[in-house]
């Protein structure tokens, strides 16, 4: 029942909010390590360059309360963000082009924090078909569809080359994928109940160039470090910002 509640809060945050949750989990888990129980959406807003007000809505979603002047508890946190993002319900994915990107995605050892294991890699290579990355083996793009079918997989990532894209997309909603990880620059055709996430990472280079040549040669590369505007932006369908609430400072 738990599950499910989070699961119904989640599917009504808004993408700000989805954006700074990851940042208030790793925030509280060095605040773990260190021997922190309790903690207020001040000292959260304060280490992280956000609006404490914000913060606190943000974990008000999250279905928790604060105590008066001692705050929320560090634990319950780290649960009621796994649990709001389904990172306490492990999920299988696969994944399609197993270059040095889907490589490097194969290796990394902290999918598991976030509910994710990558357990199959595709590829149209002859030498890299048959292979094992990191313990995952690389099967032929044609197999996709039986092969996830047959493992249940719902979630998919692409990291290959654009003009491939595409049909490998096609492919994985051929297997039944509910949820594509897209990290090639193009946009993918999908039926409307598949979920696509894009990176482009050209996009975020851009937008970090474009931020440093505004902020000027001397302040850009010396001056204070500002936090990314769309993290502590109001989500659009939050409510009017009030007063600060006496719940938990």
């Amino acid at each position: 029942m738990a599950g499910q509640n989070a699961q119904s809060r989640s599917r009504g945050a808004g993408t700000a909010s989805l954006r700074r949750l990851p940042l208030y989990y790793r925030l509280l888990q060095q605040l773990v390590a260190g021997g922190v129980r309790h903690v207020s959406s001040g000292i959260i807003g304060r280490d992280l360059g956000l609006d404490p007000t914000q913060v606190r809505k943000d974990i008000e979603a999250l279905g928790l309360a604060g105590r008066p002047r001692i705050g929320f508890a560090v634990i319950d946190l780290l649960h009621g963000i796994e649990s709001f993002l389904g990172w306490d319900r492990p999920k299988d994915a696969v994944l399609a082009g197993a270059g040095n990107l889907g490589s490097a995605l194969l290796r990394y050892k902290r999918f598991g924090e976030y509910g994710v294991q990558i357990v199959a890699a595709f590829d149209t290579d002859p030498e890299k078909i048959g292979r094992a990355i990191d313990g995952k083996e690389v099967y032929l793009l044609d197999s996709l569809p039986g092969r996830v079918r047959r493992m249940g997989v719902h979630l998919g990532v692409i990291t290959t080359p654009p003009r491939a894209a595409q049909r490998v997309a096609d492919l994985m909603v051929e297997g039944g994928v509910r949820a594509i990880w897209n990290f090639a620059p193009v946009h993918l055709r999908v039926p409307p109940s598949v979920v696509v996430q894009n990176e482009d990472l050209g996009h975020a280079l851009a937008s970090l160039s474009l931020r440093l040549a505004q902020e000027g040669p001397e302040e850009g590369l010396g001056g204070p470090v500002r936090p990314d505007p769309d993290l502590g932006a109001e989500d659009p369908d939050a409510a009017p910002r009030g007063g600060a609430q006496p719940d938990e400072e």
